[in-house]
């Protein structure tokens, strides 16, 4: 039976950021680092390999973890934490798991007899002497791998260049021959980092990190993380090692840009870093990107959407939703978690969105869970204070009449429910005290149609929602 699919695609206790998604045998496997739930610094788990059919977006399946920390030789304590990696099918049929360790400017290979591993230690991208890549003298640092095989070729994308850093470049490209390690071709740049972009068209969205390559008909598409770094964005050539040109925004995980609903310049969810890249699935692309929770930048979600190419290849810019995957809305009726909300913010949202540290505390909503990393928690909203905003896109409402909500927390006050952030409220549901979760409800209507449904809270002292029903 098909699922309806959500975002965060994977459950709530799984944070899988930097989403390589590819389709093998009829299956998307998503191959990315892993956070830690309440983790203190980025990517502090092994990695793990989530997979869906094709035809059926919400069941995805766990298959394990696919390759250790401590697999590389350079780390056998597992001090070092494993950085976004990429994943290719090789000249040889076998795919090849490309990464680099947080403290080492190598870049690793692992690989395995099937896309779902387990990937064993292969080696290290050298130069035809030996020399490891990042290690010989005027080499740049070695970062966020992606990977493109065509033939025997594989084209490696890499690179990490802060704003103002003018040691760094921009992203490189680099060759290698049918052993996915040997480099034919040495690194030349492809796409400018900060310093160095006068005058190339990429000026605003320079290049700071986390490159993945596709190709679509006869154009390959680089896809990276600007320094704005909340926005994924993609260059385009006829060449995968010259020629790229900026082609534009294809997700921002603060949905700023975005002007259908609300201001462009207005973000609807606290931003942060984003990676992630594009797949086609049966007819239809998506981008997969992540998002911020638990208040900190450590514990990072996966979501997708499904983009739309105009004619002349460009992708346009596509809306953060809780419904990504699911071919279109989510059905208005039955209880939905709160943590699927795709819009989060209250009135003080300039201070946390799109910086870093200043929304890192009790007065911003947040999605969080209870227990420790990996406990099968249900993921909720916390920090529920006088007008914080939860928001939903998009169901397909049919004679919803009621209205019931899931709370706990030290709150007196009431939940408003909207169709449109900044809209009159249909109708609210009123809160108090309480240390367990307790359902309250109303008779509220929502009008027949398409709509995003927004909870905005009302009151004194803070509440957790977990989740709302809708019922005719």
């Amino acid at each position: 039976m098909k699922k309806q699919a959500f975002n965060p695609y994977l459950p709530s206790w799984e944070y899988i950021p930097d989403g390589e998604p590819y389709v093998f045998d009829g299956r998307v496997y998503v191959y990315g680092s892993h956070d830690r739930f309440n983790g203190h610094v980025f990517c502090l788990n092994d990695y793990v390999c989530w997979s869906a059919p094709v035809d059926n977006l919400g069941d995805w399946r766990y298959e394990g973890v696919i390759y250790k920390k401590t697999d590389d030789p350079l780390n056998p304590d597992g001090s070092m934490c494993l950085y976004a990696p990429d994943v290719t099918k090789g000249p040889d049929g076998r795919y090849y798991l490309f990464y680099v360790l947080d403290k080492v400017s190598v870049v690793s290979v692992a690989v395995s007899d099937t896309p779902a591993g387990k990937f064993e230690f292969y080696g290290y991208v050298r130069y035809p002497d030996g020399t490891r890549l990042g290690e010989r003298e005027g080499d740049q640092h070695q970062f966020d791998p992606g990977v493109l095989t065509e033939g025997d070729r594989t084209y490696l994308y890499t690179g990490f260049c802060p704003r103002g850093d003018k040691s760094r470049s921009g992203c490189m490209a680099t060759v290698l021959g049918p052993d996915m390690l040997t480099i034919v071709e040495e690194p030349v740049f492809v796409l400018p980092s900060e310093p160095y972009s006068r005058g190339t068209g990429f000026e605003g969205h320079e290049y700071f990190e986390a490159p993945s390559i596709r190709k679509r008909g006869d154009t390959y598409y680089l896809i990276y993380s600007s320094i704005v770094m909340h926005e994924l964005c993609y260059a385009t050539s006829k060449d995968p090692t010259k020629g790229f040109k900026y082609g534009g925004v294809i997700v921002s995980n603060a949905d700023l840009h975005i002007d259908a609903y609300k201001p462009a310049d207005k973000p609807m969810y606290y931003g942060g870093n984003n990676h992630g890249s594009i797949v086609e699935i049966g007819d239809q692309w998506y981008i997969f990107y992540h998002r911020q929770t638990n208040g900190h930048h450590y514990s990072r979600q996966g979501c997708a959407e499904p983009i739309r190419f105009r004619e002349d290849g460009s992708i346009v810019q596509a809306e953060m939703t809780s419904c990504g995957l699911n071919g279109g809305p989510l059905a208005g009726r039955g209880e939905y978690p709160a943590y699927i909300a795709c819009n989060l913010f209250c009135k003080d949202e300039e201070l946390y969105i799109g910086t870093y540290g200043a929304w890192m505390d009790g007065r911003f909503p947040k999605i969080t869970q209870d227990g420790k990393d990996g406990d099968e928690e249900p993921g909720y909203i916390a920090n529920m204070r006088d007008t914080a905003t939860a928001g939903f896109k998009y169901f397909d409402c049919r004679g919803v009449k009621r209205v019931k909500i899931k709370v706990r927390g030290y709150a007196k006050g009431a939940f408003e429910v909207k169709t449109s952030w900044d809209g009159p409220a249909l109708g609210s549901i009123p809160v108090n005290f309480t240390n367990v979760w307790k359902e309250y409800a109303a008779d509220i209507a929502i009008p027949d149609g398409v709509h995003a449904l927004y909870f905005t809270y009302r009151g004194e002292g803070n509440a957790q929602l977990k989740s709302f029903t809708l019922e005719s």
